[in-house]
């Protein structure tokens, strides 16, 4: 184990709340298996301390810093320069710090895409449930690697749905919006159903964000971005009618590790890494 000296990198998250996140655990793993001289670190950060906290990072010496709820829009103007997949989506996940300058990208869409890339599905019709920040990372993702024929936007508040649906209308495809009520049919038809929504997430496992569970069926991919409990609801009833499931463990490790790259110039050990977070969530 490395221990901290006036020589360490230090690495942080910012949000707020930051108790729940699992990052520290990610990147803590990561770091002593290669034996890194970092530590990572949560900072819960009150929204009027954002920019005083950004502009700080290189003061004191930052590598870096992952940015979530409620600050991913709030850090960019914050930023010196910014990733074309940031500026698309209009959210920072991933700061970096060098040489005295602050560069912004979004490393969800590099996770969410990771675990579909051995799968057939350019051209496909595709649904996602919810229309908030994960739903935005996810259809700029497959609108520019998979062209969806169509992509659904599936939300409560179908006023959103059509605002990121308009965002997105310059990459081409054919999107669609919907309510719940309304989206059975889509659901049925889709290749790839992506819940882009928190429910179902702990401490409400026995919730799940679509009910109807014999719209499901074999052919069909069903990704839960929800990662605790590590089955939800919805994986379990999409896997019991013979779909193919993908859980949102995958992601977080995933956009995890794109980030650590950035910083370390290392690449994660993203097995030991999956293995630690997979033990802690069935003890």
């Amino acid at each position: 184990m490395v221990f901290p000296d006036a020589k360490t990198g230090i690495i942080a998250i910012l949000g707020h709340p930051v108790h729940y996140s699992l990052s520290p655990v990610i990147h803590n793993t990561a770091l002593q298996k290669q034996g890194l001289n970092y530590v990572y670190v949560a900072i819960d950060l009150a929204p009027d301390r954002v920019s005083q906290a950004v502009r700080g990072l290189n003061a004191l010496g930052f590598a870096g810093a992952n940015v979530t709820i409620p600050h991913k829009q709030a850090v960019l103007p914050h930023m010196d320069s910014l990733s074309d997949t940031a500026r698309a989506i209009g959210a920072v996940n991933t700061i970096v710090c060098k040489e005295n300058q602050l560069y912004g990208d979004n490393t969800d869409i590099e996770g969410f895409l990771a675990p579909l890339k051995d799968l057939e599905l350019h051209g496909a019709p595709m649904t996602l449930l919810g229309a908030g920040g994960a739903a935005r990372a996810a259809a700029y993702g497959l609108l520019r690697d998979y062209s969806p024929n169509p992509l659904t936007l599936v939300a409560r508040r179908v006023d959103q749905a059509e605002k990121l649906a308009d965002d997105f209308s310059a990459f081409g495809g054919h999107l669609e919006v919907c309510d719940f009520d309304t989206a059975s049919r889509y659901i049925r038809e889709s290749r790839l159903i992506v819940n882009c929504t928190p429910i179902g997430m702990y401490p409400n496992v026995q919730e799940t964000p679509w009910e109807q569970k014999e719209d499901f069926a074999p052919g069909q991919i069903v990704y839960d971005l929800v990662y605790r409990p590590y089955r939800t609801r919805l994986i379990q009833e999409a896997a019991h009618r013979g779909s193919v499931t993908i859980g949102g463990l995958t992601m977080l490790i995933e956009q995890a590790a794109a980030a650590y790259r950035q910083w370390t110039d290392r690449d994660m050990p993203v097995d030991v890494v999956h293995d630690t977070l997979a033990k802690l969530f069935t003890t």
